[in-house]
């Protein structure tokens, strides 16, 4: 079952009609994934014997028997976890995660855990211990990270939606390089419990997949309350679906002169064609500052890591994980058994981190870090006091090279230069298919104040409706 002309309406219609049970499904599923992926890398692991759940009710479960992808840092109780880390080679959790026990009480299918950038650090999938995922649409190009094989599956038609992570665009730039639909939905809304923690205070589980519907569907059932974790809201989450359909008369859209000044040539060009969509048909424009936005680049990667460094503490090569041989007393073991057993990446961000932290440093680093998204934060409010939506260029540029910028960390950072401001702020953001820019997609960004994911989307449908773009097929698996 190949999925590029499916969604989870058209799946579900033919299972409710007995056009395909739900064992075919699955089976037909892992068996494309098996075939695809020799050339693109999206999976760390297949579960072969992938099988729905019982008494399947597709009537009120719109996701009963539809197979669905796991960001490998997802916990899920007997299937191997890794974080796409040496480290976690041989994890087994013993327990699910709250999304995932969410979408086995909808019915839904797992078939396996998708490749991902090392512990979620990096923007191009390429820092995995199980190698570097390639992008659909040209596979010499990078699918963006760290949920670069979620976004790939999905637009390589392996699946129909799948669960990323987002800490500062991961879900967001994966899906604009793949020409997908993703959203990071408000600090609060959707559970971390059970996600492996890079960043806790920007971390946030999210959707990516082909139609925009389709998100919302799925991010009902992962959406809300949970008792294991404090930092979720108890706001009663709505149908995400009764915000498609819409137009957008009226709605006041505000452009960042900083988001766009950061684009040029046919990239400024496609982002624009979509903001004069969006005029044409009765949307209010303005043009408006976020001023902090040359800030936010730094303040990230001081704030992330620093939560980084002390999450990783974690991985000794005592409790669980890979641990080093030929160690010779209790120090060894964690020195050797974590110098073994995480990438460059993630030691060099535990390194800043810990820098950041340190008693010399902290006033200087960290503590102006946290003061200046204070202020990050306050751009936003304003915006929002006279605006129900910000949108922008999703990316600086459409997918890069394998092996082009991954020796090169700053310009590799710079590239979440248009996404980060959301996760430091907390709030939704997503990112839908805007057009293509040298025969790659670009993504149109779409951010909305807090706890507000209707108005995200009611603009990524509009936009979706109007440019159709997810009828394009990925040009790297025409063969």
């Amino acid at each position: 079952m190949n999925y590029l002309n499916e969604n989870i309406d058209s799946l579900n219609k033919k299972l409710q009609d007995g056009e395909i049970t739900a064992e075919d499904l699955a089976k037909e599923t892992v068996k494309n994934i098996k075939e695809t992926d020799k050339k693109i890398n999206a999976w760390i692991t297949v579960d072969e014997d992938a099988k729905p759940a019982e008494d399947l009710d597709f009537a009120k479960n719109k996701l009963a028997g539809i197979p669905i992808a796991i960001k490998d840092n997802i916990i899920t109780n007997g299937m191997k976890t890794t974080a796409a880390s040496h480290i976690l080679y041989n994890y087994m959790p013993v327990y699910d995660a709250t999304v995932i026990s969410k979408l086995k009480k909808a019915q839904a299918t797992f078939v396996g855990k998708t490749n991902m950038d090392e512990f979620a650090m990096g923007s191009s999938t390429e820092h995995s211990y199980y190698g570097a995922t390639h992008n659909p649409w040209n596979l010499d190009k990078v699918p963006g990270g760290s949920s670069g094989g979620s976004a790939a599956a999905v637009a390589s038609g392996e699946v129909v939606a799948a669960l990323g992570s987002d800490t500062g665009g991961s879900i967001r730039q994966p899906a604009a390089f793949n020409g997908i639909f993703g959203i990071k939905p408000t600090y609060g809304r959707v559970s971390r419990w059970g996600l492996i923690a890079f960043g806790s205070s920007l971390d946030q589980i999210g959707v990516m997949s082909k139609r925009v519907k389709d998100s919302a569907e799925v991010l009902n059932v992962i959406a809300g309350p949970d008792e294991h974790d404090a930092t979720v809201s108890e706001k009663e989450v709505p149908d995400f679906t009764n915000f498609l359909g819409q137009d957008v008369k009226g709605l006041r859209v505000a452009v960042p002169k900083e988001y766009m000044d950061a684009v040029d040539g046919e990239m400024h060009d496609v982002i624009q064609k979509q903001i004069d969509v969006l005029k044409d048909a009765g949307a209010i424009i303005n043009e408006v500052s976020l001023p902090h936005t040359k800030y936010v680049v730094p303040t990230y990667y001081i704030v992330a890591s620093s939560e980084a460094s002390s999450n990783l503490q974690r991985y000794d090569g005592i409790r669980y994980g890979y641990r080093a041989k030929d160690t010779k007393n209790l120090l060894d073991v964690y020195v050797k058994s974590r110098s073994e057993g995480f990438g460059e990446e993630v030691k060099r961000r535990i390194m800043l981190g810990s820098f950041a932290l340190s008693a010399g440093a902290y006033d200087e680093f960290f503590k102006k870090a946290a003061q200046v998204r204070t202020l990050i934060c306050r751009d936003f409010e304003k915006i929002f006091e006279e605006n129900d939506v910000i949108v922008g260029p999703t990316t600086t540029e459409p997918a890069f090279g394998i092996g082009e910028e991954v020796s090169d960390p700053i310009k590799m950072y710079n590239n979440d230069l248009l996404t980060i401001s959301a996760n430091l702020a907390g709030i939704p953001a997503a990112s839908v298919p805007a057009g293509l820019v040298d025969g790659m997609p670009a993504g149109l960004q779409i951010m909305a104040k807090r706890f507000d994911e209707g108005n995200v989307f009611k603009v990524a449908d509009f936009i979706e409706r109007n440019n159709k773009f997810y009828e394009k097929t990925p040009t790297g698996m025409e063969d």
